[in-house]
């Protein structure tokens, strides 16, 4: 057991996680978007973009969000004219979502904001083997 804070992969990944974090809400803030909002809006806007208007419970599983705080989420994202929820007509009780206009000139805007963060941050760090770590402690193999 690791006695020092400073050889605890977890307590480093927790205090990596709170600057990343707050280094992103910083560059969304003047955008008007959450980090929550900002990862369903974009996973929502490319979703469309490959031709597919996803219903709710899909826009959670690709963005790794809880069900019921993305409908609560998409729900502040309609309100702010970002996002469209439509019945869908294959299932009544699910609603597909759709990027509005404002929502599609958004997205890629808050894109770049978030990417332009992630590249000052993971600097320190070749992209390869950012990608390559991160992949495995994001999915690991069962």
């Amino acid at each position: 057991m690791a006695l020092d804070p400073g050889e605890s992969p977890g307590f480093l990944l927790w205090h990596a996680t709170l600057r990343w974090q707050r280094d992103i809400a910083a560059a969304l803030a003047p955008l008007g978007l959450t980090h929550v909002q900002f990862v369903l809006l974009a996973c929502a806007w490319w979703l469309n973009t490959q031709g597919e208007h996803p219903n709710q419970l899909a826009l959670a599983r690709q963005a790794g969000t809880d069900v019921k705080m993305t409908s609560q989420v998409l729900r502040t994202l309609e309100g702010k004219g970002l996002v469209e929820r439509e019945v869908d007509p294959a299932d009544t009780r699910a609603k597909r979502l759709r990027v509005t206009d404002a929502g599609a000139a958004l997205a890629p805007r808050a894109i770049e904001a978030v990417e332009r963060v992630d590249a000052e941050f993971f600097q320190p760090v070749p992209v390869k083997e950012a990608i390559a770590l991160l992949g495995r402690l994001a999915h690991p193999e069962p």
